[in-house]
């Protein structure tokens, strides 16, 4: 395994978070760098994904880098049943990082035990999304001016949602507050729960998504019920209506409160929050651009305050 690689937000420190949240302040500040001349980085997808793989490739451009890949499977030789092995080990052959996004939980981390080619984790299932998890990190710094003793409410799809996965991981280095709200179904898993308490984290479930917990929040994430990881479509039918956000769930809220969400939405946010101030998905959204050219950069060993030209 490349020691560079990353797969879990777990994989780094919290001095290693704080840098890379200032190497992201530094791509935004100059997001034009030429340092990644002559590499070449694969992006493979074996799972749908916009913005996460278009920002992805758009910091390699930025970077001045090129990109190969795919975007979907179904297009490449995992379709004529070639394995995992196999095609990282092939595409290994001709590039210098890989960024992958797979369905299964591990993926990743399997991938990186048969290369020596860093990798890095665009989300595997329902487990990690480290990359996420950064620009996640970066856009809370930036709205709240710090990460420490804050309040964080997490809504929706807590179960498979592997972005409030990795964000509560990382979160450990700075006293959160949690404020979990989901029904039984989409509840926070326990080994979660179990994380919160071995770490001295703060936390409490609700099912009801009241005006007393938003009120409280300093950082409203807003999740998507994920239809694709429903066997039963009667379970999402069910469940994928019940936690939305008006704009006048907002008018008593803190100053400070921010809405995240890590896209796509579905009707979890209304259209009218879009114009309301605390509105911030898709300033995350471009947030991402930013973190991962920090990220891809650290993966391969680039030295950004003495490559860049400023």
């Amino acid at each position: 395994m490349n020691s560079n690689s990353l797969v879990s937000i777990d994989d780094i420190s919290r001095d290693e978070i704080l840098d890379l949240i200032e190497r992201a302040r530094f791509f935004e500040e100059h997001p034009d760098q030429k340092i990644l001349d002559g590499k070449v980085v694969a992006t493979l997808f074996f799972e749908p994904s916009t913005r996460t793989r278009l920002s992805f490739e758009t910091a390699v451009n930025r970077l001045g880098g090129r990109v190969i890949g795919f975007s979907d499977a179904s297009t490449t030789s995992s379709s004529k049943g070639e394995t995992l092995k196999d095609t990282i080990k092939m595409v290994s052959n001709y590039v210098d990082l890989i960024i992958m996004r797979h369905y299964l939980e591990g993926a990743a981390r399997y991938a990186t035990e048969v290369t020596d080619v860093p990798v890095i984790n665009a989300g595997d299932g329902a487990n990690q999304h480290p990359s996420q998890t950064m620009l996640d990190l970066y856009s809370i710094s930036k709205t709240q001016g710090k990460l420490n003793d804050l309040t964080i409410t997490m809504v929706g799809d807590l179960k498979y949602g592997r972005t409030v996965h990795s964000l509560l991981m990382a979160l450990r280095y700075f006293n959160p507050t949690f404020h979990f709200v989901a029904c039984d179904e989409l509840k926070m898993p326990k080994e979660y729960k179990d994380f919160c308490d071995a770490n001295g984290l703060k936390y409490y479930e609700h099912t009801e998504f009241s005006q007393d917990v938003i009120n409280a929040s300093d950082i409203l994430y807003m999740t998507r019920v994920q239809r694709e990881r429903f066997t039963d479509i009667m379970e999402y039918e069910k469940v994928k209506n019940l936690y939305n956000l008006h704009a006048s769930m907002l008018a008593d809220a803190k100053p400070n409160l921010r809405v995240l969400h890590p896209l796509p939405r579905v009707n979890e946010i209304a259209q009218d929050v879009d114009d309301d101030p605390k509105a911030y998905y898709f300033e995350q959204a471009r947030n991402g651009l930013y973190a991962r050219q920090a990220i891809i950069c650290k993966a391969l060993g680039i030295d950004i305050y003495k490559e860049a030209k400023v």
